[in-house]
């Protein structure tokens, strides 16, 4: 559908509203998930996109996610002691740097086979238990999640931008099969991985103190029933949410970037901060794509989803779970996410 100068106009407004309004305003911080609820509702109505399928779609589609996410704490509840047991002794046999280095790298390259969600519920099970301040969890949890994220694209069953990838390729010229996207950025997930473990095995016990205003996890809260569905309840919304801001912000992507070259590509998919990057795979991705342009949109696709909770399935999980804030976030996220994007950007420009 061709959108017009008004709809453009309200449209874009409307991602600004989401990029900065949670770093600016309390209220909006504290009650993320229903503020992002509410800007997919405008986005969908601005871009005249509602229909009976899209409710059913936004109604269904967060379904398995949250299922995920309740049947997962119901299961670290039972056995939560057990892997405490298991996170203490890995501390004390190899050390806190180690451990920390392990869990990144594991998580990152198994993700495409345990799926990106079953990661991200380790992790955030997982760094409750380490010795480490609120900003130390903070940062081990964003490290991992960038590692995560780049792992899980490697497979159609890891996450939903693997899957959209290889179906749209599925055909002539390119037939890509289960291991295609392994061959084609492969060494640039697994060089990512290793960077950001080497980073989490920088983090120090004790020398990371907490956030001004914020409290530690109490495990005790987090494994009651009540805590529970809580977080799933709010996992839940959050993904209705981004569905809808999805489907409402698309026809601008389709208007606006669905033709552009590798280079600016690169760049205008930050936008995977807030909005996602599926959605984004699906509008660029195409039979007559070449494989220089698919690496580069890739690679900016699986960067930009770590700088913002948004971005990311894993982001949404353990930030729900761990109680993140949004500045803590960008905090820790958003300057490494430049980092790494220009820094892709230099060695793709060379090596493709």
């Amino acid at each position: 559908m061709e959108l017009s100068i008004l709809q453009i106009i309200l449209l874009s407004l409307l991602i600004l509203v989401v990029l900065f309004l949670p770093l600016t305003v309390h209220k909006v911080e504290e009650n993320l998930e229903a503020f992002l609820f509410v800007c997919g509702l405008i986005a969908v109505t601005v871009s005249k996109v509602w229909s009976g399928h899209l409710v059913l779609t936004a109604l269904e589609d967060p379904i398995k996610i949250t299922l995920a996410v309740l049947i997962a704490g119901l299961f670290f509840r039972k056995f939560n002691k057990h892997l405490q047991k298991l996170t203490q002794k890995s501390v004390k046999t190899i050390g806190l740097r180690w451990t920390l280095f392990l869990i990144v790298l594991i998580l990152g390259l198994t993700s495409s086979v345990i799926t990106a969600i079953i990661a991200a519920l380790i992790l955030a099970e997982i760094t409750v238990m380490l010795p480490l301040e609120r900003a130390g969890r903070t940062k081990l949890v964003v490290f991992s999640c960038y590692a995560i994220g780049m792992g899980a694209v490697l497979t159609a069953i890891g996450e939903p931008l693997g899957t959209v990838v290889i179906s749209k390729l599925a055909g002539p010229p390119h037939n890509a099969g289960f291991f295609y996207l392994i061959e084609h950025v492969g060494w640039f997930v697994l060089g990512g991985v290793l960077f950001m473990a080497g980073m989490a095995s920088s983090i120090r016990e004790g020398t990371i103190q907490h956030a001004p205003g914020a409290h530690a996890v109490s495990v005790g809260e987090d494994h009651s029933i009540k805590g529970i569905a809580i977080r799933a309840g709010k996992v839940y919304l959050f993904v209705m949410a981004l569905t809808l801001l999805g489907e409402g912000l698309k026809p601008l992507a389709m208007q606006t970037i669905s033709h552009l070259s590798a280079g600016w590509l690169y760049w205008i998919n930050m936008l995977s901060a807030v909005l996602d990057n599926a959605t984004l795979a699906a509008i660029e991705v195409t039979p007559a794509i070449t494989d220089r342009t698919l690496t580069f949109l890739l690679m900016s696709l699986i960067v930009s989803g770590g700088m913002l909770i948004p971005g990311n399935i894993p982001n949404i999980i353990c930030a729900s779970k761990l109680g993140i804030k949004s500045k803590e976030w960008v905090k820790a996220a958003f300057g490494l996410g430049l980092i790494l994007l220009i820094a892709y950007f230099v060695i793709l420009i060379a090596v493709l």
